[in-house]
């Protein structure tokens, strides 16, 4: 666990994605209401303010150059990548803030930038799904994952789009600071706590049909905040102060499944990122909020016809085959 102040450095450009900043910042400083300590610092080449995708002026604290040594350095992703070339300044300014830091991370499309430093060479990367291919053209050293959220070779981090920069940043305050605060920043943002990296890039809730209702959206954020708590009928009906009827009615009618079943379908989704990343299928199941491991082994079987435990021999051999 991580004592003492912990320096992040955000190169920023112009046209870089607002979110991509944001989203990750948040995280530190809502870490930071917990007990943590992050000194978060925007640079930018020159030490110019920049202009992001959405043409909002964004202040910077001055140029990389100026900046101490970074503990983190953090490269967000923006419109203008994969469109046009990195520029030579915005690469080099790049290589040196990651030669400084103890480690690099990228949001989106700032895995180019990372690319164009040659930080990426031999080593495994992912991006927005939409831009994996172009990615892996680019920079055939690289191994390019096309469907994790997040990836981590090393002290080197890569991520998928927007939102994916938040579960890449939860993943660094855990790694910082332990699960427990991790957990109260993800709740507090009422986001996923925390998709693992291997997950794939279409979530559960993101498969379906949007909810419409209030209440309905507010039982969504719940469960995919917290996968792992209890969510039985009643428990949720009496949360938002309706009939377990009219919720059971919400659930069919405007994402065409049962309350219990979307509970399932969300923590089946955690179970495999967590198989991706190495765990048992017995701790699976029960970070996952699986009430055992027979009842995880029959939503593999249902879901995929194979088990927890081949589910995870043939996500390590497609791991194998392609580092490779």
């Amino acid at each position: 666990m991580s004592t003492g102040p912990h320096r992040v450095a955000v190169l920023v450009y112009d046209g870089v994605k607002l979110l991509d900043v944001a989203g990750p910042a948040e995280v530190f400083g809502e870490a930071n209401l917990l007990g943590a300590d992050y000194r978060i610092a925007l640079v930018s080449t020159t030490g110019t303010d920049v202009t992001s995708s959405i043409g909002m002026r964004i202040a910077v604290d001055g140029s990389a150059v100026t900046q101490p040594d970074p503990d983190t350095f953090l490269i967000p992703g923006g419109d203008v990548y994969p469109k046009t070339p990195v520029t030579r300044e915005l690469a080099e300014t790049a290589r040196d803030l990651a030669a400084r830091a103890g480690r690099v991370a990228s949001v989106c499309s700032g895995a180019f930038v990372l690319g164009a430093t040659g930080l990426l060479d031999g080593r495994r990367a992912t991006t927005h799904w939409k831009i994996t291919g172009e990615l892996a053209a680019r920079h055939p050293k690289a191994h390019v994952e096309p469907d994790a959220i997040y990836v981590r070779d090393g002290t080197v981090y890569t991520s998928a789009g927007v939102t994916a920069g938040i579960d890449l940043a939860l993943a660094l305050v855990e790694e910082d600071h332990g699960s427990d605060i991790s957990r109260q920043v993800a709740r507090s943002l009422v986001v996923y706590l925390h998709r693992a990296g291997g997950q794939s890039q279409f979530s559960a809730p993101l498969q379906g049909p949007p909810a419409r209702s209030p209440a309905l959206r507010r039982v969504v954020d719940l469960v995919t905040a917290d996968p792992a708590g209890s969510y039985s009928l009643a428990e949720m009906a009496g949360r938002l102060n309706v009939s377990t009827r009219h919720l059971t009615r919400l659930f069919r009618e405007e994402l065409g499944t049962t309350p219990a079943r979307y509970v399932e379908s969300i923590r089946f989704d955690i179970a495999k990122s967590l198989l991706d990343q190495g765990y048992t299928a017995t701790q699976t199941a029960s970070m996952a909020g699986f009430p055992s491991y027979e009842s995880l082994r029959r939503v593999f079987a249902r879901e995929l016809s194979i088990s927890p435990a081949a589910y995870q021999r043939r996500f390590a051999t497609a791991r194998r085959e392609q580092a490779g």
